[in-house]
């Protein structure tokens, strides 16, 4: 249960502060902090998180990177589950508490977008869904190879969650433009569930395309860089 607990907090953790930022204050009046610092953002929620309870869970915060993880044979199949679940529900939660706050604003009409993925006419750069799904598996596949890497037993010690954090803020900063970066199915299932409408209908792209590219990401390691 502390596993399932960490996943759910630092899935939480992740959603709240990434899409938070990005609803709250990317496009803020004069100071917005713009696709740079929506970036940061996610990439300091893993950043952080990985160091408070990395230790107790292993700091997935993502089905894709459990899954990817359990190909590369790092992570046993009989957990997948509960941390796929865990992850979820701390994703919709922190969905649940940014629109009690974004509905709290005296001009609130709906929640608009809220961060969503989405690929055509939901893509903030007009990118069709092939272009999105292309773009969703290479960035989730680098981003498990990363992870797989950085935490392999030779790496070196204590930096795993700066590189992880730092390869999650570059990924943003490819992609938003694309389809508002999800590499993450909980993130996007979240989001896509307040947001409603066409982003629920294209919330299939965004487990399919990161969980394939994870597993490729783990079959790779497994087969090139897993030997001692």
């Amino acid at each position: 249960m502390k596993k399932l607990f960490a996943e759910f907090f630092g899935t939480f953790w992740l959603v709240f502060g990434g899409c938070g930022s990005a609803i709250f204050a990317a496009g803020y009046p004069d100071l917005g902090i713009g696709f740079v610092g929506v970036s940061l953002a996610f990439g300091l929620t893993v950043l952080t998180m990985a160091y408070a309870v990395g230790h107790v869970s292993g700091a997935h915060f993502n089905p894709a990177v459990s899954l990817g993880l359990w190909a590369g044979g790092k992570f046993p199949a009989k957990d997948l589950f509960g941390y796929i679940i865990a992850q979820v529900i701390g994703a919709i939660a922190a969905a649940g508490v940014l629109y009690l706050i974004v509905s709290g604003k005296s001009d609130f009409t709906d929640v608009g977008g809220f961060a969503a993925n989405g690929y055509g006419d939901l893509s903030p750069g007009g990118y069709n869904m092939a272009s999105v799904l292309v773009t969703e598996f290479v960035l989730t596949m680098f981003f498990l190879l990363i992870i797989l890497g950085s935490t392999y037993p030779k790496a070196p010690k204590g930096f795993a969650g700066i590189a992880i954090g730092l390869a999650l803020t570059l990924i943003h900063l490819i992609s938003i433009p694309i389809s508002n970066t999800s590499v993450n199915p909980a993130r996007s299932t979240s989001q896509a569930l307040f947001a409603g409408g066409d982003f629920t209908g294209q919330l299939w792209l965004f487990w399919v395309a990161p969980i394939a590219g994870a597993i490729i990401a783990g079959f790779i390691h497994k087969a090139f860089f897993d030997k001692e």
